[in-house]
């Protein structure tokens, strides 16, 4: 591990990033909100059992309502869940374990933590910035600021390691708080080695499961893909930690096809962007009819492909990542749940990118639902044939166990089955916008947010625990994103603008 990925280190600030301090001019009453807010997180990890997700320490989270996604393990209208250090050992209406630390999940919804299949977490200083944008400019001028042009290629170019660091970070945290436990990070930032070594540390500190997306960078020092094997194996040499590795390989790039090739040689499964938009089909026809899909190819967004390419994603058992939210509303083209649900392919849900919408997964299983109820009920309602109406728990499972499949982590997440990690959650059934309960499953899809994440662990160790985020020290993590912001918009040569059309 390079110097970066001491996760001990990492909460006061990592060796060789620039720490920046806290605004100095909070008003008062933001200061005393943030004060009763540290306290109330205080009290919280002060009232935590002790040793949870220690080896032989062993945990009982008792009377919870149990949604497992493992249809030999089942749910159960009031269940038990027992973890012994890292590890589920059983779940179980009861479960009796005098020598357990006990987590009471009375009135709340247990659940497997939800996996995010495709964040670009280097973003998360410019949240909200393209919240009009489009993907690409079409020449209006209300497209002049868009996502290619704005973030790609002006915004992203101006990043240090220290911005990549507290932006994965953050992002990270913010995600745990949302019930995120696992996701694939999409960093298409590696302008030198220290930038990826950067992204990395972030994602270590963040202190959950993650699957590190290495894409393209930029510039002279950029050593991408090159420099795939040194990252793996020095970050990545241990398949028993949290971080696991994919090799991004753009279709639309120039050479991409040595991205691929180094990514195989590496074993690593290859992810993309397949969007019409840019004009890929027929690059992606291309590689279908050469044979060069497989079980290792990760295809995020999959929007405008022929027949022919989609046929033959399928018969190779690739993998289809849909932020259904983002690809409405930024001109990818029509989520394409409806045609990965007729070939029955592997699937699962992202949040893409914060620069535009918010990446809980919520808002995505909210997104898929609906649209493709609205897509059936539009053909039943003109008299036509029409597939089956997608349900909460085939949202609830794509949010899960699809995102863990996907990932290659299933052995370890995506359900509360015995032998897996304990990535879990517990979701708050009392509160105003859920209660009373009547179905578990809908109440998680279509009812609650992120303020009902009320519990997090990520392989048996806390995380946020009653409302309250454990471990970090938010304040000066929000005043070090915000000195990051500050620096990229500046060295960009953008203004900041809250009220701009």
């Amino acid at each position: 591990m390079c110097h970066l990925c001491d996760a001990a280190a990492v909460v006061g600030g990592a060796p060789g990033f620039i720490s920046f301090a806290a605004p100095a001019a909070d008003r008062p009453v933001r200061r005393a909100a943030a004060t009763n807010l540290e306290q109330a997180h205080g009290a919280a990890a002060a009232a935590m059992p002790e040793g949870v997700g220690v080896a032989g320490r062993r945990t009982l989270i008792k009377g919870g309502v149990i949604l497992s996604m493992d249809d030999a393990v089942g749910n159960h209208a009031s269940g038990d869940v027992l973890i012994e250090g890292a590890r589920i050992v059983a779940v179980a209406p009861s479960i009796d374990a005098p020598d357990a630390a006990v987590i009471d999940a009375s009135g709340h919804v247990v659940i497997p933590g939800f996996i995010d299949t495709h964040h670009h977490q280097f973003e998360t200083a410019l949240r909200g910035y393209l919240a009009d944008g489009i993907l690409i400019n079409d020449g209006r001028p209300e497209s002049a600021n868009n996502y290619y042009e704005s973030i790609l290629q002006k915004l992203s170019m101006v990043y240090r390691p220290q911005d990549v660091f507290i932006n994965e970070l953050f992002g990270g945290i913010a995600q745990i708080d949302a019930g995120v436990t696992g996701v694939m990070d999409v960093s298409q930032i590696h302008h030198s080695p220290e930038h990826s070594d950067a992204a990395v540390a972030g994602l270590v500190a963040a202190g959950r499961r993650a699957v590190f997306g290495y894409f393209e960078g930029w510039g002279e020092k950029s050593k991408y893909p090159g420099d795939a094997k040194r990252i793996r194996d020095e970050h990545f040499s241990s398949s028993d930690g949290l971080l696991s590795m994919f090799m991004g390989g753009e279709i639309y790039l120039p050479g991409y096809e040595e991205a691929w090739r180094v990514g195989r040689e590496l074993g690593l499964p290859i992810a993309l962007h397949v969007v019409g938009t840019f004009g890929m089909q027929p690059t992606f026809d291309a590689l279908a009819a050469a044979g060069q899909f497989g079980p290792d190819c990760f295809f995020i967004h999959m929007t405008g492909m022929s027949e022919v390419g989609w046929k033959a994603a399928a018969d190779a058992g690739a993998h289809v990542s849909i932020a259904a939210p983002i690809e409405m509303h930024m001109r990818h083209g029509a989520p394409p749940i409806q045609t990965v649900l007729d070939l029955g392919m592997s699937a699962s849900l992202s949040s893409d990118v914060e620069c535009t919408m918010t990446a809980d997964m919520f808002t995505q299983m909210r997104g898929v639902l609906t649209l493709q109820r609205m897509l059936a009920n539009d053909l039943a309602l003109q008299g036509k044939d029409y597939p089956k109406l997608m349900g909460v728990v085939d949202a609830l499972r794509l949010a899960t166990l699809g995102g863990a499949k996907g990932l290659k982590i299933d052995r370890r997440t995506g359900s509360l089955t015995p032998g897996k990690d304990a990535d879990i959650v517990l979701l708050d059934a009392t509160a105003l916008n859920v209660a009373p309960l009547n179905h578990a499953a809908g109440a998680v899809v279509t009812l609650m947010d992120r303020s009902n994440v009320a519990t997090v662990l990520c392989a048996g160790v806390i995380r946020k625990w009653r409302g309250g985020l454990v471990g970090h020290d938010i304040r000066k993590l929000r005043g070090e994103l915000e000195a990051s912001r500050d620096y990229v918009f500046a060295a960009a040569g953008i203004e900041k603008d809250l009220f701009r059309a």
